[in-house]
């Protein structure tokens, strides 16, 4: 039995999210970086929701995620707004138009039966296969894993609700089912 080379696979199956990706897009008279930000923004919480985080996020440099952001607030798309206790911190918030094309550029049903039939036939590969594989290539290319909240090391479940061991601050339910800059697997 012949064996599979597992990277070609799956940059096979990046490209091709890419390539609908871009189909939206264009359809959305907008690019894919774009997108990138909008779901993002989308998925992020209050500690991941700066241009710093969303640079560190999509590996891009300062300067394009600073034109990008730019452009997202021009389109109506985004809101930038400053830090309650640091007026120097910039907070980033997805607003209905923006969440509107997000919806419009949801995957089409070709990759969610695609998803299905992982699913199905392929119980064994759980998420944490996933995130543990995804994990690998965050440490060996250095970047934050930016994890869900709940899943972190840090997170903590008290009387009162929700914990951020790192920053000792209260969560909530939103926060904790999000995306953290923070994030350290538990």
């Amino acid at each position: 039995m012949a064996t599979i080379d597992l990277y070609k696979v799956i940059e096979r199956m990046a490209a091709l999210i890419r390539s609908e990706e871009r189909k939206k897009c264009t359809e959305l008279g907008i690019q894919a970086v774009h997108l990138q930000v909008l779901d993002y923004l989308s998925r992020c919480n209050r500690y991941s929701d700066t241009p710093a985080a969303l640079t560190h996020y999509l590996g891009m440099t300062k300067g394009t995620v600073s034109q990008t952001l730019l452009l997202l607030e021009r389109k109506g798309f985004i809101l930038k707004l400053p830090d309650q206790v640091d007026k120097r911190m910039v907070h980033l918030h997805l607003i209905a138009a923006g969440r509107e094309v997000l919806e419009r550029a949801a995957p089409t049903e070709l990759f969610r039966n695609a998803a299905l039939i992982l699913e199905q036939h392929y119980p064994q590969l759980q998420e944490a296969v996933y995130m543990q594989a995804l994990t690998a290539l965050q440490k060996a290319h250095k970047s934050h894993s930016f994890g869900l909240c709940k899943t972190c090391k840090y997170f903590t479940t008290t009387d009162q609700g929700f914990l951020c061991g790192l920053t000792q601050e209260t969560l909530t339910q939103k926060d904790s089912e999000k995306i953290c800059q923070e994030h350290t697997a538990a």
